[in-house]
């Protein structure tokens, strides 16, 4: 296969396919949701059939348990998938949408409207689910998209490609609007990155060196993030049972996950009472323990942390703890070594909680919530394509709205400048 021939196709058939979808109306797009959430309910036991043949292979080459989770389907995670469907269907199409419209002196009405981007490029990993969650948000919101998941997954991905195409097709949408590439090749995704007369925007998921790769080889704008080091800060004025709960659960709900804690800070008046609460759960939990010397002292299991713990997104049962003196300190280390993802304070006071909120430089800041929410779904926006750290062009959780841009329009009644 001439992987650049191949790619410079896919390009040219995204085009094609984008402009159509950028016409089409919200009934029809909604329909062709629904359709693709129908067939993936009736191919879920063929689906799964499929998910175990790259499950097989990825076991055979060694993967660790948290990758394996990562690309397992089953009927749970299915059924998510649809309900995502079903969620970006029922939400607002922004597309065509006019905005601060206003007049201004010389009698023309300016505006903003809501645009897709055009094609979208979605290079991921393991994650079958995303296939589904990138499909819908591209295709609610006007957009059509390549996507590139990892040669893990190529069975998974393949299968519910199938699905997609049905449903497209079932409403007389173009099925190259969301087109998956093919080939396991690498040099695919190198040609992708770099397909600038077709491709508007590219979105990498997955691990650190990958989005690392893309955000420097790519000539195409990148919307991604590296890293998830993210932080749960346990104030003195904390609710102990809320301390624990949202501590625990940001740490150990999933951890090979971006939004799951991997440090927690706790102010020194209120270590001595939560901490020891917390260990007993995280050594129920065999989470390996590694603190700063306060720390040690009041868990005696707890290991040494060293300079390089604050820095490591461990996407594993491991948790860095630092004892810090107030919220300054909270502040000072979360905006020094985190990585701008999602960050939670546990505290009563009402104060200290705004200004955490305003302080913190991260795209997901929380009061008493735990991390785990900072996702697209729980976020109401049906689905993801990714989390953007970049403060440009979308922050955050990154749903229908990050995937359009604006466009001024102006509406004149023959009126000409003087």
């Amino acid at each position: 296969m001439d992987i650049k021939q191949y790619m410079q196709t896919i390009g040219q058939q995204a085009k094609f396919a984008g402009r159509e979808i950028s016409r089409a109306t919200s009934l029809k797009k909604n329909q062709a949701l629904l359709a693709i959430a129908e067939e993936l309910i009736q191919q879920t036991d063929f689906l799964i059939q499929e998910n175990q043949k790259d499950l097989a292979a990825a076991r055979l080459q060694g993967i660790d348990s948290a990758s394996l989770d990562r690309l397992a389907l089953k009927a749970s995670s299915i059924a998510a998938m649809i309900e995502g469907l079903k969620q970006v269907a029922a939400l607002p199409d922004p597309v065509g949408e006019i905005t601060d419209l206003r007049y201004r002196p010389s009698g023309i009405q300016v505006g903003q409207m809501r645009v897709p981007l055009g094609v979208i490029g979605i290079i991921f990993e393991s994650r079958p689910n995303v296939t589904v969650d990138a499909a819908a948000l591209c295709l609610k919101s006007g957009n059509a998209c390549i996507l590139r998941g990892g040669s893990e997954a190529i069975h998974s991905n393949q299968a519910i490609a199938q699905c997609i195409a049905k449903g497209l097709q079932m409403v007389g949408l173009p099925v190259d609007a969301v087109q998956i590439v093919a080939t396991t090749d690498r040099a695919a995704v190198g040609e992708l990155i770099t397909l600038r007369d077709y491709v508007d925007v590219i979105v990498p998921r997955g691990g650190k060196s990958l989005i690392a790769r893309i955000s420097a080889d790519a000539t195409i704008p990148v919307i991604k993030h590296l890293d998830g080091i993210c932080h749960v800060y346990i104030d003195a004025s904390a609710d102990l049972d809320k301390a624990v709960a949202i501590a625990v659960n940001a740490k150990t709900h999933r951890y090979g996950v971006c939004n799951a804690m991997e440090t927690l800070l706790v102010a020194e008046t209120i270590a001595p009472k939560v901490l020891p609460l917390l260990a007993a759960s995280f050594r129920q939990a065999e989470v390996e323990l590694r603190g700063c010397l306060k720390t040690c002292a009041l868990i005696p299991e707890c290991k040494r942390a060293i300079e390089e713990d604050w820095h490591t997104e461990y996407l594993a049962p491991i948790l860095s703890i630092k004892i810090v003196s107030n919220l300054d300190e909270a502040i000072q280390h979360i905006n020094h070594y985190g990585s701008a993802h999602t960050d939670t304070i546990v505290t009563e006071d009402y104060s200290l909680a705004r200004r955490f909120l305003r302080e913190v430089d991260s795209s997901s800041v929380m009061v008493n919530a735990s991390t785990r929410f900072a996702d697209g779904f729980e976020y109401g926006l049906g689905a993801e394509i990714g989390i953007s750290t970049d403060k440009l062009h979308a922050r955050g959780p990154v749903g229908l709205l990050g995937l359009t841009s604006l466009k001024y329009v102006v509406l004149g009644d023959g009126h000409i400048r003087q």
